[in-house]
């Protein structure tokens, strides 16, 4: 599979061939393609003329992609969970960068030639109900909240405006994700993973942090809940493992804690 087809996947069926013009198929109508894997429907794309445009994830391991078919004028969104596809969605232009309407304007109304570079960059499924807005101004405060939040800039809202806060969190969801593979250390020094024992079971999840490299220096309990404390002298990273009912709830690297030293 192809780099920019690797997280997502998307599929088209093909026109009814008559004598009055073809029109592009909804989502609706695509939804055969529900529950398939990425390397059976990458295939099925290509071949029935939908281009990738662009790739987001979110810190839930969702996965969006968008898809335009120049040859029916049309923009779908692909989600994708674990591999598969979970849902095909119809998008709207300027999704897929042909700004028609008045998203495109909005931005660039609104918001100056500073951004016009990348117009829209967010994209419908950034939106809680999946819909840019209709009003101009919140559409452009979105945007640049999110571009604000997307590249780790100052939280910036001058205007007070609850469409630049709702796009700051969704730029923020989005480069968390992106850097999912990264610990947070700079420099030299080799990190030990442990992000991926979230959800172990503490039996085996301690043999893990054990096995990389991770000694427990302190340990307490708190109702039914129990902390443990976790130190790696090597790269100087220091856990809280925090147990409940029987299983890793949370592991995160808390920085300093007595023992760890």
């Amino acid at each position: 599979m192809t780099t920019g087809l690797k997280y997502f996947v998307a599929g088209t069926a093909l026109a009814a061939m008559t004598a009055v013009p073809v029109l592009a198929e909804k989502a609706s109508e695509l939804t055969y393609i529900n529950g398939s894997y990425g390397r059976d429907a990458e295939g099925q794309l290509r071949e029935r003329g939908f281009a990738h445009i662009s790739t987001h994830k979110n810190d839930m391991g969702y996965v969006y992609s968008y898809w335009w078919d120049e040859a029916d004028d049309d923009c779908v969104n692909v989600e994708v969970y674990d591999g598969r596809v979970m849902t095909i969605n119809d998008a709207s232009d300027q999704d897929c960068g042909h700004h028609k309407g008045n998203a495109g304007a909005a931005v660039a109304a609104v918001a100056g030639a500073a951004i016009l570079g990348a117009l829209l960059s967010h994209k419908s499924h950034h939106h809680d109900d999946n819909k840019h807005h209709d009003d101009r101004n919140d559409e452009a405060h979105y945007e640049r909240g999110y571009q604000d939040g997307l590249h780790n800039a100052a939280y910036h809202n001058y205007d007070r405006s609850d469409a630049y806060s709702n796009g700051y969190s969704a730029g923020v969801n989005e480069r968390n994700a992106n850097l999912r593979h990264h610990h947070g250390y700079g420099g030299y020094r080799q990190v030990a993973q442990f992000k991926d024992l979230n959800g172990a079971r503490a039996a085996g999840g301690m043999s893990q942090l054990e096995s990389r490299g991770f000694r427990q220096v302190d340990n307490f309990t708190s109702g039914n809940t129990r902390y443990s404390i976790q130190w790696r002298p090597q790269s100087r990273q220091c856990l809280q493992v925090t147990i409940a009912d029987g299983r890793f709830y949370d592991i995160r690297d808390i920085g300093q804690h007595p023992n760890c030293r």
